[in-house]
């Protein structure tokens, strides 16, 4: 439909429609000379570049299966996920070359003989018959407890995904969408770079700075972008923000963890349109949204997508009324087929007729806008009152002093466990400033009875805090 547009920008690379569709053909025409055909997994380990979705769309055109990696995972890590989905062919740029040479593949493809395979292979048309079902991406959860495990996504999980956000955000096919993400992360993929593409607009492909962000958007007139809340409360930090031209930019979207409303505020002051939505690797990712009329509702994570039906349910599977907590349960043509490998692990999240369950709690209004408390596992139990951790950090994030906080439990002889605060702060401030601070804001019960100071905290690349890891060093109730 339109060959000469622009498809993807990287540094000072560009690639049109054209450009990109004849590579991934060669892709497809060098993988099938390599021995692999409908089913097989191909894997890529790299930063967000244009080989990526090269492999992407050549593995799709023969019925493979695409294997992102995390870039940020250990070998051991790697090797585990490689042997786990049992992919045939890595590919891998050359800033991983290193750690590639660690991994045992049937074959491995460094930039050099990636780039002379496509020189040799054809550009005749390449296109498989996939059913809807088949398997198209297997996207590993980001393993905050224990393996990480391969959410199977069909081509009807991310046609659907896409019709979800297509339906949410009035993508334009001059878009100029900045991915800044990584785009392992589903988010980034099925959210802003499969939509913009779809539509025939561009990608601005990037690795994450916050500096560079704001010169980004500005130098490439950037219409569109997604980031997690770690990423634009960065943003938001750097001195270049005051002045920086955000005049280009139509739609952000935040997701991926539990938003701030400061954040949302911020941007907002700014005069941005600032969306957020809730959704999981498992469904690919879209569930809920909080639409650009309603995005004065700080908090909530919206109401379902069009084509995704949400409950939220107590223990017997039974749906509770208005404010009262449950768990999420997810049904619809974007929910993911199963755990790659692991029938067992399906069957403990997925229902013989659909329904996926979330492990998120949340809370619904009267009007139906679903707001996300936490994870199941993170509640805090004390004194027999439950507290959903992402609320205390919510009223902590609006001090002024602090930069990032989490909270844990910790045990406690009379509550059986209270709240514990790790802050990172910008200023100085006394944990009694603190806990004065949030005194009226929330209810007492939920208060942390410490606070402990830290440079950082530890994130997944997908933004979300590692809990298991802010346990192990700060659970010891001293």
């Amino acid at each position: 439909m339109s060959p000469d547009r622009v498809a993807v920008v990287h540094g000072n690379e560009t690639l049109t429609y054209r450009m990109l569709h004849e590579r991934a053909t060669r892709v497809a025409h060098a993988l099938t000379a390599l021995g692999v055909g409908g089913g097989d997994r191909i894997a890529y380990l790299g930063p967000n570049e244009p080989a990526f979705l090269e492999t992407l769309f050549g593995t799709g055109m023969i019925g493979g299966i695409f294997v992102p990696l995390n870039t940020r995972l250990a070998p051991p890590e790697l090797a585990y996920i490689l042997a786990d989905s049992g992919t045939k062919v890595l590919v891998h740029a050359p800033s991983h070359a290193e750690r590639a040479a660690a991994l045992q593949v049937p074959r491995v493809l460094d930039r050099e003989t990636y780039e002379r395979l496509l020189a040799e292979a054809p550009t005749t048309p390449v296109d498989e018959p996939v059913d809807e079902d088949d398997v198209a991406l297997v996207m590993y959860t980001s393993g905050t407890t224990g393996r990480p495990k391969g959410a199977a996504l069909s081509h009807a999980n991310i046609h659907w995904n896409t019709v979800n956000l297509l339906i949410d955000v009035d993508l334009a096919g001059d878009e100029v969408t900045l991915v800044n993400a990584p785009m392992f992360h589903v988010a980034a993929l099925n959210q802003t770079v499969l939509p913009t593409l779809l539509k025939g607009g561009r990608v601005v492909l990037d690795s994450f700075d916050p500096v560079r962000t704001l010169a980004t958007i500005a130098h490439h007139r950037v219409t569109y972008l997604f980031g997690v809340p770690a990423m634009f409360q960065a943003v938001a930090a750097t001195p270049e923000w005051r002045d920086a031209d955000l005049s280009s930019v139509r739609t952000m979207i935040c997701g991926g963890a539990p938003v701030p409303g400061r954040v949302t505020t911020t941007y907002q002051e700014r005069g941005m349109v600032f969306l957020q939505g809730y959704g999981l690797t498992e469904s690919s990712p879209s569930a809920l949204f909080l639409r650009a009329a309603e995005s004065d509702r700080v908090g909530s994570a919206g109401t379902p997508c069009f084509f995704t039906d949400v409950r939220i349910v107590d223990a017997d599977g039974e749906d509770v009324r208005p404010g009262e907590p449950g768990e999420v349960i997810l049904r619809g043509p974007n929910v993911m087929t199963g755990y790659w490998g692991k029938p067992d692990e399906t069957a403990a999240v997925l229902s013989p007729d659909g329904w996926l369950r979330t492990g998120d709690v949340a809370v619904a209004d009267e009007e139906g806008f679903l707001y996300i408390r936490d994870r199941i596992k993170d509640v805090i139990i004390s004194g027999g009152e439950n507290i959903y951790p992402a609320e205390v950090e919510d009223v902590l994030h609006r001090h002024p002093a602090v930069t990032d906080c989490a909270v844990i439990g910790v045990a406690d002889e009379r509550w059986g466990e209270v709240g514990r605060a790790i802050v990172v702060a910008k200023e100085k401030v006394t944990p009694e400033e603190l806990l004065t601070f949030l005194d009226g804001q929330i209810a007492r019960y939920k208060i942390p009875r410490s606070v402990v100071f830290a440079d950082t905290l530890p994130r997944t690349a997908s933004g979300k805090l590692r809990k298991s890891t802010l346990r192990e060093d700060f659970g010891e109730n001293t």
